[in-house]
């Protein structure tokens, strides 16, 4: 084995470097991308971000989270539960009462979902700009590529009526 390198399977990041883009792996195995695919979907995010104001109720948020399935949302609290980052309460009530609440480590997880929906309200007309940019661009490349197309179809009849001729 080389210098540096973890036995483990599921460690894949860098050994060295503090900070290393390598170390979100797209192997299977990779637990770094496991846990950044799994917070990092929008259904966790407004899970994440829901619960950090009070617990609820499944039903609850059900109402809250526009467009997410029952089965969806089912998923998603079993895995944020797996994950350490919310907890799950059984009421011994008739019906049964289950409340979801994060836990210390999801609230901070919060803080940083906090920054990152900071930074995208800061940076949105720029973003907008750019793709407002970018599809101009693209739109005049695709009809520059269809005129330059059109000349070499053009050419190539002329040649080959010239040949029939």
């Amino acid at each position: 084995m080389e210098d540096g390198t973890s036995e483990s399977l599921g460690n894949c990041c860098d050994t060295e470097d503090p900070y290393d883009a390598r170390q979100w792996d797209t192997r299977e195995d990779c637990e770094v991308r496991q846990i950044l695919d799994r917070i990092a979907d929008k259904w966790s995010l407004l899970v994440i971000a829901l619960l950090e104001r009070r617990t609820m109720r499944f039903t609850e948020l059900r109402r809250e989270v526009d467009g997410i399935s029952q089965r969806m949302l089912a998923r998603t609290l079993r895995h944020l539960e797996r994950d350490g980052l919310v907890s799950r309460t059984v009421h011994a009530t008739v019906p049964p009462r289950v409340d979801y609440a994060l836990t210390a480590m999801g609230s901070t997880l919060h803080l940083t979902i906090q920054t990152l929906v900071s930074w995208t309200e800061e940076h949105q007309s720029r973003i907008a700009a750019a793709r407002d940019a970018y599809d101009r661009r693209t739109v005049a490349e695709r009809e520059q590529a269809d005129r330059e197309a059109d000349d070499r179809e053009a050419v190539a009849r002329r040649v080959t009526e010239s040949l029939r001729t």
